[in-house]
């Protein structure tokens, strides 16, 4: 009950921020030179009728602020509008949100399940030529710029030919049966999420290796050591669980950072994901499917960090009395 009760506060607390967050991004949008509905108004496609709702739902004809309460009004009833294409911004985020969110998932995932003991293994073997190596390797992982990599990558694939490049399936996918279905997906995830797990992994294992290596160096471990206690006690028992706190206290900012850091790798291999979605509309200048992207942003951030202070409430009693 008392973590229901906290998620609840928590849920809470996030109202105000969000009317925020909304508030600074749609006075940036609509103080801008730009014309919000200049690419319909392009499109032969857009009939006037739709034009004209578009103008009363933002109310384009009345003072700024009474235009970000009928935004809000319409975003909170959930219609956001619809995009330069003519298409509605609902249908294109429902599209593209679990897109991102399996991607998101993969490469934490894979970056906590791989980072973690080797960044145990460094700090245990701190100086040796195993962790020279790896932080060698690190850091050429945490100072290539995705958008290079991804591009490598592409290149690579167009070359060899060995894995699909753009999209999420082939264009068969619909006649393949589940097993195949399953195998498709899997080769047109590989290259993007090589990128984000190669530059998420690097940036991990390092921070692991210098918060072990701190406790380490701390007073109650030289005390445990020199009451006998064994080696993997003293790292897994009292060591560890102090390291990786700091983890979990970041990795709600890593579930809302890879989405900014997926937009371009998205982008370079035409993945289908919020993030190129993001970056298409600010090229087009379209503001119901910016906005609408820049909250469902936000929301992720959001429920990143409250995830990371649920899981820091479970692991870390001292925490979980505070509370």
């Amino acid at each position: 009950m008392d973590i229901l009760r906290y998620i609840l506060k928590r849920i809470l607390q996030t109202i105000p921020l969000l009317i925020l967050v909304s508030l600074i991004s749609f006075f940036i949008i609509r103080l801008s030179p730009v014309d919000p509905l200049a690419e319909l108004r392009l499109n032969p496609s857009i009939s006037q009728e739709t034009l004209e709702k578009e103008k009363i739902r933002l109310g384009l004809d009345k003072p700024i602020i009474v235009q970000y309460g009928l935004w809000a009004k319409s975003f909170v009833k959930g219609d956001l509008g619809v995009t330069s294409n003519g298409e509605q911004v609902s249908v294109k985020l429902k599209e593209r949100i679990p897109n991102t969110l399996l991607l998101t998932v993969i490469v934490i995932f894979l970056s906590w399940i791989v980072g973690i003991p080797l960044g145990i293994l460094a700090a245990i073997n701190w100086k040796s030529s195993f962790d020279r190596i790896l932080t060698v390797l690190t850091s050429i992982g945490m100072a290539i710029p995705s958008f290079f990599f991804a591009v490598l990558l592409l290149l690579f694939a167009v070359k060899t030919g060995w894995f699909p490049i753009g999209g999420l399936t082939s264009s068969n996918f619909s006649a393949m049966n589940f097993g195949n279905k399953f195998l498709d997906v899997t080769k047109h995830l590989i290259l993007p999420v090589t990128v984000l797990f190669t530059i998420s992994l690097a940036g991990l294992q390092r921070q692991m290796r210098g918060n072990l290596l701190d406790v380490l160096d701390s007073d109650y471990v030289k005390f445990a050591r020199a009451k006998g206690v064994s080696e993997y006690s003293v790292i897994c028992k009292h060591a560890l669980r102090n390291a990786v706190n700091p983890l979990i206290t970041l990795l709600g900012f890593e579930f809302a950072g890879l989405l900014s850091g997926a937009a371009l790798t998205e982008y370079v291999f035409q993945y289908p994901g919020l993030g190129r979605l993001i970056l298409e509309a600010v090229l087009k200048s379209d503001i119901n499917l910016v906005m609408a992207s820049l909250m469902i942003g936000a929301v992720m951030l959001i429920l990143g960090n409250l995830l990371s202070d649920i899981l820091l409430i479970i692991t870390d009693p001292r925490i979980r009395g505070a509370k």
